[in-house]
C-alpha cells in the first residue's frame, strides 16, 4: 500500500510552508543577534547586555568560576591577607620604637601610624614611657622582619592572623576585564550610531560601566596593597608597665604577695598623703566651731545664774 497519499495535498503544502516560516524566522533572529553584538546602545542603552553576575557568597563569578580556581590554586597563586600584634618589654620605648622603623624601612615598607608616650617619674614608680607603630611589611619578609623585631626586647605577646581573599580578588578580575571590553565594544558602537537617540543611549552606557571600572579598579588596588603588604601593631612597653607573669610555683607566688602587699601599702601610703592636709583643714574648722558654740552656751548661762542667785538672795 502505497504511503504517498497519507495526507491530503492541501494539508501538505500548509505544513511545508509553516516549516518554512518557522526555519526563515530562526535565521533572521540568529542575523539580528549577530548585528546587535549584545552592545547597548541601538534600540535603548540596556539591549543585549548583562551586568557581571554577582556570587551570593561573595565569591567567583557564576556558578564555579573562582570556586575552583580558589580551590585548585597553588600557594603561590593565592591572595592572603595578613595581620599581627607585637607586645615587646625594652628598657628604653621610645630608642626601640625609632630601631623598628629603621628595620621595617629597610626591606621596603613603611609606617602608617605611630604614638609616643614620654617617660614619667613620680615619687610611688617611674615609667620609662611607650609607643605603640603600625607598621606595612612587604608579605614576602614578614617572617624575618618579625625576628628582627623581636630581637629588640622580651616577646610578651604575638598574634597573627590571615585571611584568604583569593576568590574576592579573582571575581574583581574578571569584572574589570568584562567592563573594560564592554567599553571597548561600545566605543566603537559610539562612532556608528546614526541618530542622535542611539549618541546619547551609548554616551550614557559608556559612562554608566566607566563609573563601574573606576569602583572595581580601586579595590584592585586596596587588595594589592593589602595583600602586598601585612599589618603590624608594635607595642613598646617599658618594664615597670610589663605585664605580670602568673606564678606557678611556690617561691613565685610569695614573691607575687609581697609585691602586691608593698604595691598596696604604697597606694595607701599615696592615698593618706592626699587625705591627710584635707583632714587637718576640717580639723580645725570642727574645733572653731566648737570652741564658738561652747562660748555662746557660757554666755547665755551666765545671766540665767545670775537671776536664780538675786532669788535666792530675796529669800
Amino acid at each position: 500500500m502505497s504511503t504517498r497519499r497519507l495526507l491530503p495535498r492541501p494539508v501538505g503544502l500548509v505544513v511545508v510552508t509553516a516549516l518554512a516560516a518557522l526555519l526563515l524566522g530562526g535565521c533572521a533572529a540568529a542575523n539580528e543577534a549577530s548585528d546587535a553584538g549584545g552592545m547597548p546602545g541601538i534600540g535603548g542603552p540596556d539591549v543585549g547586555y548583562e551586568e557581571a553576575p554577582v556570587a551570593e557568597d561573595g565569591g567567583g563569578l557564576g556558578g564555579d568560576f573562582g570556586g575552583e580556581q580558589s580551590g585548585d590554586a597553588d600557594a603561590g597563586d593565592r591572595s592572603i591577607v595578613t595581620t599581627g600584634y607585637l607586645y615587646l618589654t625594652v628598657d628604653a620605648p621610645l630608642e626601640a620604637a625609632a630601631d623598628a622603623v629603621a628595620i621595617v624601612e629597610r626591606v621596603g615598607g613603611r609606617v602608617d601610624g605611630r604614638q609616643e608616650y614620654a617617660p614619667r617619674e613620680s615619687s610611688v614608680m617611674s615609667d620609662a614611657g611607650g609607643a605603640e607603630l603600625v607598621l606595612r611589611v612587604p608579605a614576602d619578609r614578614l617572617t624575618a622582619t618579625l625576628e628582627k623585631l623581636k630581637a629588640l626586647g622580651e616577646v610578651e605577646e604575638l598574634q597573627l592572623s590571615s585571611s584568604d581573599v583569593t576568590r574576592e580578588v579573582q571575581d574583581i578580575d574578571a569584572r574589570v576585564t568584562a567592563l573594560r571590553s564592554s567599553i571597548t565594544r561600545l566605543l566603537a558602537l559610539q562612532d556608528a550610531a546614526a541618530t542622535v537617540e542611539d549618541l546619547i543611549a551609548l554616551e550614557t552606557a559608556i559612562s554608566d560601566r566607566q563609573a563601574q571600572l573606576e569602583s572595581y579598579e580601586a579595590q584592585q588596588r586596596y587588595y594589592a596593597e593589602q595583600v602586598g603588604l601585612s599589618t603590624v601593631t608594635l607595642v613598646l612597653g617599658s618594664p615597670e608597665v610589663a605585664p605580670v607573669d602568673e606564678p606557678d610555683t611556690f617561691l613565685s607566688g610569695l614573691v607575687t604577695g609581697w609585691e602586691a602587699l608593698v604595691a598596696f601599702g604604697s597606694g595607701l601610703l599615696v592615698v593618706v598623703g592626699v587625705l591627710l592636709p584635707w583632714v587637718l583643714a576640717l580639723g580645725l574648722i570642727g574645733l572653731a566651731v566648737l570652741l564658738i558654740v561652747r562660748a555662746a552656751v557660757r554666755r547665755r548661762a551666765a545671766p540665767s545664774a545670775s537671776a536664780a542667785s538675786v532669788v535666792d538672795d530675796a529669800d
